[in-house]
């Protein structure tokens, strides 16, 4: 037996045992009652009766350790030119007074705290900082939109919001603070406080009363000290795209979520303490979550914050000059990435091999690596590329070839097999297991490891409907593949409408419904069509109300500025196309996925419950016109 089979078999078989072991590498102030609260399955529970807190795991154990002087934190930002470095014991003082700053405005354990972060080393002191105290940090991108942010601040009603006066985008400026007033304009839910940090390139207006400076608040702060909390007790809140269009708060908590991130970093990623480890992610997401913020520093690592973009912040030799500079061991990225490299430096001429000599292993991650991407990527790199699975959802890796477990054979377009602690089926709809090779409902057998979500922010029967209900005794993860006779999972298709953007999941219901508000629209679909960069953008297809005459161009514009407004620049929606009418079966539900094979010239296959087949050749054409190849 291999010393994969090993510790995946060793996992299942006894989990409890598995789980307790992980977790003597985390601080505890009180151990566990027991380590699997299974009293209220499928709500199952790690680390009941246990107390911790992860900024404490994360900083001030590492700082009274002997790692005081050991870089945690290397901030690059080729957009503004800085570059800054924390030692553990420069970023655990910060977060203490940050800390502070919240205690003062009345931040208690518990609360919720919003951050609306660009990539600067704040948006890391402020989730620790929350963690700190107790709190329940909710972040979200700083690419959304006003509607969108006021849709947050109404679900999980933060006491506080954390905020900067502006993004830096390459070749523009992107104002929060406008952003934020308008959402809290919106918003039912009014936060006691905002605390902006003024960044040189644009300032920001305060409110008085409301809004503090953030470096005047932080200088003035007294150092807060960790607040010991329930292993059980919610961490933070990340909101997900759900297909209703209404996002769904995917709760972390502390005790389980420190215990897989740690095991992950040696186990998956096969990084030692010490290290510097590189996730080029966003904090918004749930990989800046997960791999920029909390697993290094939990691990003892230095990690690297980079305020940039693979290609044009200068070009697309951006990732090798950070590399060397900072002796990066490990990357972590999304094939959008690579795939953006490589279009800018298909021969790889810029990169240079003594930059990139202390590279051991470039995971990718966020969404299907296409194998084209990943031989690239072998080829140019000279080391282990490593496709791996998981989701917002779970927090950690499902599927990987374990770094620092073994390295098994690679099979392009596979993320390998099941990382221990995950047992991972193919069903289908009778909720029978599948042929290796047939394809069904990717799905995880229950209960969860640790570090998965336990439930969603106050919604535990949509929790129950929306991961648990179709397949009992199994998480439905949304995807579907196939395992192969080896045992290697492949991860082909979302089984829901949402679609996935550079690696940014995205529901085309919300996005119909914000086209669905124009005056001149009557009806609407939105498909996600391939991207050789993106992965996906959407598609977006309108039927005009009886009588309209104006200019079809012109609604088209306005359809996507509206989508831009009302969602964000993330959605990356560029394109919107006036057709006569929508492919629809005869109940009614409008065929999507014929639309998006269409677009995408796969063979497709005239639906047997279509209402009238003369349609398709009409989107056809449309979509040909739009210069979409397979119309």
């Amino acid at each position: 037996m291999s010393a994969y089979d090993d510790i995946h078999a060793r996992s299942l078989s006894d989990p409890e045992a598995f789980w307790a072991e992980a977790a003597e590498g985390i601080h505890w102030e009180r151990r566990w009652d027991r380590v699997l609260d299974d009293s209220r399955a499928p709500f199952y529970r790690w680390f009941p009766g246990a107390v911790t807190n992860t900024c404490y795991n994360a900083l001030d154990r590492h700082v009274e350790g002997g790692r005081a002087d050991q870089l945690a934190l290397i901030y690059d930002s080729p957009i503004t030119g800085a570059i800054e470095r924390f030692t553990y014991r420069e970023l655990r003082d910060r977060v203490a007074r940050v800390a502070g700053v919240l205690a003062e405005a009345g931040v208690e354990k518990g609360d919720r705290i919003l951050v609306y972060m660009p990539m600067v080393p704040e948006a890391v002191i402020a989730m620790l900082a929350c963690a700190r105290l107790g709190a329940v940090h909710s972040v979200v991108f700083g690419g959304f939109a006003a509607s969108e942010l006021a849709v947050r601040i109404d679900d999980a009603t933060p006491k506080v919001v954390l905020s900067a006066s502006c993004g830096i985008e390459p070749g523009r400026i992107v104002a929060y603070k406008p952003l934020l007033d308008e959402a809290i304009e919106i918003a039912t839910h009014k936060p006691a406080h905002c605390v902006i940090l003024q960044r040189p390139q644009l300032e920001a207006d305060l409110v008085e009363g409301r809004d503090l400076d953030w470096a005047d608040a932080e200088a003035s702060a007294e150092p807060h000290p960790c607040v010991w909390v329930e292993a059980t007790d919610p961490l933070y809140i990340l909101y997900t795209s759900g297909t209703t269009g209404q996002p769904k708060g995917i709760v972390r908590d502390n005790g389980g979520h420190l215990v897989a991130l740690n095991w992950s970093m040696r186990n998956v990623y096969g990084v030692e303490p010490g290290e510097v480890y590189w996730a080029a992610s966003d904090v918004g997401w749930v990989v800046g979550h997960s791999y920029i913020v909390y697993a290094p520093l939990i691990h003892g690592n230095t990690t690297v914050l980079f305020e940039g973009k693979p290609v044009g912040t200068p070009d697309a030799a951006v990732y090798w000059r950070v590399i060397a500079e900072h002796d990066v061991k490990v990357l972590f990225t999304a094939p959008t990435a690579f795939r953006a490299i490589k279009r800018e430096d298909p021969a790889g001429e810029l990169i240079q091999p003594e930059q990139i000599a202390g590279l051991r292993a470039l995971f990718l991650a966020g969404e299907r690596a296409d194998p084209d991407t990943v031989q690239w990527a072998e080829e140019q790199l000279g080391v282990p590329v490593i496709d791996h699975w998981w989701q917002t959802e779970t927090g950690w890796p499902m599927c990987a070839n374990p770094a620092g477990i073994e390295l098994m054979p690679v099979k392009h377009g596979s993320p390998t097999k099941a990382v221990p602690g995950w047992d991972i089926r193919v069903l289908d709809d009778a909720l029978n297991e599948v042929a290796a090779g047939d394809i069904g409902a990717l799905v995880a057998k229950l209960p969860l490891p640790p570090g998965s979500l336990p439930t969603l922010w106050q919604a535990e029967e949509r929790y129950r409907e929306a991961y648990l209900e179709e397949f009992p005794g199994y998480y439905k993860t949304g995807d579907a593949g196939y395992i192969d006779e080896d045992g290697y999972v492949y991860v082909m298709t979302r089984t829901d409408d949402v679609i996935n953007v550079a690696g940014h999941r995205l529901s085309t219901g919300q996005m119909e419904e914000v086209l669905a508000a124009h005056p001149d629209v009557a009806e609407c679909a939105v498909v996600g069509v391939a991207d050789d960069l993106k992965g996906q953008t959407p598609l977006g297809l309108l039927v005009l109300n009886a009588g309209v005459e104006r200019d079809n161009a012109v609604i088209e514009g306005e359809a996507v500025r509206l989508v831009r407004e009302q969602i964000g620049p993330v959605a990356s929606f560029k394109t919107a196309i006036v057709v006569g009418r929508l492919p629809k079966t005869r109940s009614g539900k409008i065929l999507r996925g014929t639309v998006q094979k269409i677009a995408d010239c796969e063979e497709y296959s005239t639906p047997p419950t279509i209402d009238d087949p003369a349609i398709l050749p009409e989107i056809a054409e449309a979509l040909r016109s739009a210069g979409y190849a397979g119309g």
